[in-house]
């Protein structure tokens, strides 16, 4: 197993510089990760630091909170792929959630996949704040939506991905529906327990720690 291939290697620090995320594209490039995960600012410089090579540039939207309105969400969609980005991580309104306001997650959420001309398209679902039913609902709502991802967590919440989330998602995902587990992952063998269950992609900002672990 390339361990590499799944993992989205992550700087999204607030105080991230330049200098980070040069070493962040050279990391991706010499481990062959499948992404470099960066803040929406880094996107283009992202690109042109890994011009032919085979990582993606990803990016977030709607980060961390979930709670800009659909139209600031899909502009910065928009913004985002034409600087380049392969992939966006979206966060859901959670408020809206927790109103069950399911319509408006769902508009939110199509509105962004028709907005970015085919790009990949992972829904950040926060689980930390979810019970089971609300990651049912969540799961259901990406499984309608033909997303690409559901994705675990921020990183900024109380707690990242857990087996038990992942457990739920299963439950109720499609056959189409990938997973991405992100938030806390640190060594190879939480990864690799995360890849047993099905997951696709790993979110983590120790990606490098995971492939020198695992050699």
């Amino acid at each position: 197993m390339e361990i590499g291939s799944y993992i989205d290697h992550t700087n999204l620090s607030a105080t991230a510089t330049l200098k980070d995320i040069k070493k962040l594209c050279e990391e991706a490039r010499e481990y062959h990760f499948a992404s470099v995960c960066v803040n929406p600012i880094y996107v283009e410089t992202a690109k042109k630091l890994l011009k032919d090579s085979t990582v993606n540039v990803c990016t977030v939207i709607g980060f961390p909170l979930g709670a800009n309105t659909i139209s600031t969400k899909e502009y910065e969609a928009i913004e985002a792929v034409n600087n380049g980005a392969d992939e966006i991580d979206m966060v859901i309104n959670l408020g809206a959630l927790k109103n069950k306001d399911y319509e408006y997650i769902k508009q939110e959420i199509t509105d962004i996949r028709d907005a970015i001309d085919g790009k990949i398209l992972k829904v950040i679902i926060e689980t930390c704040y979810l019970n089971e039913s609300e990651i049912k609902k969540m799961t259901e709502i990406c499984n309608e939506t033909f997303v690409n991802f559901i994705k675990t967590s921020t990183g900024f919440g109380t707690r990242g991905a857990s087996i038990e989330d992942i457990n739920i998602i299963n439950k109720y995902k499609n056959e189409i529906l990938e997973i991405k587990a992100s938030g806390g992952i640190k060594s190879t063998e939480e990864a690799l327990k995360f890849i047993d269950l099905g997951v696709t992609r790993i979110g983590t900002s120790h990606g490098v720690d995971i492939i020198k672990e695992e050699d």
